[in-house]
């Protein structure tokens, strides 16, 4: 008993410290979701705040109409998904090369990678375009997906460094017993290290998928107006729901803008957190083995 009430004040701080931190992640959406259920009423009285009187869904349908959903979200998909699938498999590979052979360069392209990491986005964005052009892959998707397939995708120097890692935890005991029984070095890395490497690809592709998914200044700078994600759509969700509403008053225009805004984001988001509800088990267990904690 005197061990049970020694631990209840350490247990009441723990769960207040969780509610806390996982109110302050869920707060936004929570903002999103009421706001979006609101009707105008609701947005002008200062009387109602987060819960609304009624919930009024008609936000939703003039939010999926001005967002044209369908064919954004499956463009949004396959401009996504691609790339965050052939980044993961060259990360992986690139990495096995890294951390298992010795080789001329080895330490400079180390280096490379490395640099891709610490140099900004912004200031390689204008060379690529020019070489995409060149290259005529503006305004098609594999401006995402060829780039992503030879280890120049978004941040593929981070999923690099994961996989380095993950490989180099791999104890060198299993290729030397796999090398004694006559494998070679592709069947070592399918046989041995991608089974074992499996962690990394989950970790990879989610946070491929997200980077690839919220990205809207390459998307425009590289797909511009023939190529249309859920994110780019919502750039221009102002211009487009406007003019939905061109019959209306301006002050009813703006309030009610409120609203369907925040349903326009809520569907913005609803498939990440629908795909991320489905592979959370994966994801947190493959955060564990990975050891990017610092374990």
């Amino acid at each position: 008993m005197a061990r049970l009430k020694r631990a209840l004040p350490f247990s009441i701080i723990k769960y207040y410290l969780l509610v806390s931190f996982g109110f302050v992640f869920l707060y936004p959406i929570l903002y999103m979701a009421s706001y979006s259920l609101m009707d105008l009423p609701d947005l002008r009285s200062p009387f109602v705040n987060y819960i609304p009187t009624k919930l009024d869904f008609n936000n939703y349908n003039a939010a999926f109409t001005a967002l044209n959903y369908w064919n954004a979200l499956w463009t949004s998909i396959y401009v996504s998904f691609l790339p965050a699938a052939a980044q993961s498999v060259t990360a992986c590979v690139t990495a096995y090369g890294l951390a298992r052979f010795q080789f001329p360069g080895k330490r400079f392209i180390f280096g490379l990678v490395i640099a891709a990491f610490i140099i900004p986005p912004s200031i390689t964005m204008l060379p690529q375009f020019m070489i995409y052009r060149d290259l005529g892959l503006i305004d098609t998707p594999f401006a995402f997906i060829i780039p992503a397939t030879f280890g120049q995708g978004i941040r593929s120097s981070i999923l690099i460094l994961v996989f380095y890692q993950i490989i180099n935890t791999i104890p060198v005991s299993l290729d030397e017993s796999a090398l004694i029984d006559g494998a070679g070095p592709y069947k070592m890395f399918a046989r041995i290290a991608l089974p074992l490497a499996s962690a990394g690809f989950v970790i990879s592709f989610l946070f491929s998928l997200i980077w690839y998914w919220n990205e809207t200044t390459l998307s425009t700078l590289y797909m511009g107006n023939r190529i249309t994600t859920l994110p780019m759509q919502l750039d221009r969700f102002a211009i487009v729901y406007n003019r939905m509403l061109a019959g209306r008053t301006m002050q009813g225009e703006k309030s009610l803008n409120v609203a369907t805004y925040m349903a326009g984001t809520m569907l913005n988001v609803l498939p990440l957190l629908v795909f991320y509800f489905f592979t959370q088990k994966q994801f947190v267990q493959s955060v564990d083995r990975s050891g990017i904690t610092g374990e």
